[in-house]
């Protein structure tokens, strides 16, 4: 019965050269340049040639198993683990969780293995790569911060959709402010940036997409939600005040450094949430420092230079003032003025004459109260009528809309109404 021999490539490819020194065909020097190895290597093989021919020259701990190998029974552990808690996590976030709560003992590599032999992971083909120039980072921690707002089903089916308002810092990729809010506008970049700048102090820039919350995207002239004086929007216009730099993205990629924290807290900050049971956005909020703090404890990196110049707020900065709605409007013949479906009349001791056509600042806050500013100085005001508010139709729905008014207009008369009764 023949006896079959596994061996490799490289172990069959030096059979014909040992058999070359055996038969002395060949120097022992040039057999080791051949081979690669040593003279004295060369010496070895061939002796064990000699002795046991072809079996002489395989690996001797081939089908032995490793002692460094993993310990399939903690392996299998691991493996059960992942499938009732971390079953959609990927392997660097499962491997981090393992380590933290359940005692894994073994790299992420050995535990990728072992997911991918189960199926929990496999491999993706990653996009072929478009080259961008690459960006230095900012020098100094508060010099440039990028902000944006990232939509996205945080709490899974737990709770509402919503969106993440994030502001991380360009120097050393620390996330400053995380805030869940119900969408970008206004106010809510308001308030997120508030809070920012109570916590950390003014940065010299804002670096941003070109949302209309940051920028009027119009060419035709100011549009709702602008100043009319300057065409700025309400966040650009508050931003000059506080004296902070507003600079605005000509692409995504521009502002890589925010869009790719946005794709890593939408793996690892959903999975959180679902792990500390948050399902609602003010839970969310109050977890959201701590969550910052773990974070930016393992992806913060060190600036080129200590100094942080953040600016601290100065007694001149007045929030309450600086961070509302302004919007400018000129004062009729009887003194009012239009603002959000309401005339304002303007309440007096002065002459009329005074004020008529002057120039008057409506500010309302994210409560909502109005307050009417003219040279710095509150009014005093009375809404005397509310404007109904008109839908706009375009031409395909115009019959529809018609006849819906048409029939609440004429109505079917009830069978005992006069006009029903015969004519005496």
């Amino acid at each position: 019965m023949e006896e079959h021999i596994t061996m490799s490539i490289k172990e069959t490819e030096r059979i014909s050269i040992l058999e070359k020194l055996k038969q002395k065909e060949m120097k022992q020097k040039k057999a080791a340049h051949i081979l690669g190895v040593s003279v004295r290597q060369v010496r070895r093989l061939l002796k064990a040639y000699r002795r046991e021919g072809a079996q002489g020259i395989i690996h001797q701990l081939r089908g032995i198993p490793s002692n460094n190998q993993a310990d399939q029974k903690a392996l299998d552990v691991a493996i059960s683990i992942i499938k009732d808690r971390y079953a959609d996590f990927s392997v660097t976030l499962a491997h981090e969780k393992l380590q933290k709560y359940h005692g894994f003992l073994y790299s992420r590599e050995t535990l990728r293995g072992a997911m991918m032999t189960v199926g929990l992971w496999k491999p993706t083909r990653q996009p072929k790569p478009v080259m961008h120039m690459m960006r230095e980072r900012r020098a100094y921690e508060g010099e440039l911060i990028q902000l944006d707002g990232s939509p996205h089903l945080w709490f899974e089916d737990r709770g509402p959709y919503c969106t993440l308002l994030v502001y991380i810092d360009d120097a050393t990729g620390k996330l400053l402010w995380l805030e869940f809010v119900e969408s970008e506008s206004t106010n809510a970049y308001f308030s997120a940036t508030r809070h920012y700048l109570e916590v950390n102090g003014k940065p010299l820039a804002f670096y941003s997409d070109k949302h209309g919350v940051f920028r009027v995207n119009t060419t035709k002239g100011s549009s709702a939600g602008t100043e009319d004086s300057n065409g700025l929007t309400q966040f650009g216009r508050a931003m000059k005040e506080i004296n902070i730099e507003l600079i605005f993205a000509n692409s995504p990629q521009a502002k890589g450094r925010v869009e790719r924290v946005n794709q890593t807290l939408q793996d690892r900050l959903v999975k959180e949430l679902r792990l500390q049971h948050v399902s609602t956005m003010d839970e969310a909020n109050r977890y959201l420092p701590v969550f910052m703090e773990e974070f930016n404890k393992r992806f913060a990196v060190v600036p080129k230079s200590p100094m942080n110049i953040h600016r601290p707020l100065t007694k001149q900065d007045h929030l309450n003032e600086i961070l509302i709605q302004k919007q400018t409007r000129i004062l009729s013949k009887q003194l009012t003025l239009s603002y959000g479906n309401k005339i304002y009349q303007i309440q007096t001791n002065h002459p009329m004459y005074a004020m008529r056509h002057a120039p008057v600042i409506v500010q309302e806050d994210s409560s909502g109260m109005v307050s009417l500013v003219y040279k710095q100085t509150k009014l005093s005001y009375q809404i005397i009528t509310k404007q109904p508010k008109t839908d706009i139709v375009d031409t395909k729905h115009l019959n529809r809309i018609v006849d819906q008014i048409t029939d609440r207009v004429w109505t079917k008369p009830a069978m005992n109404h006069p006009w029903r009764q015969p004519y005496l």
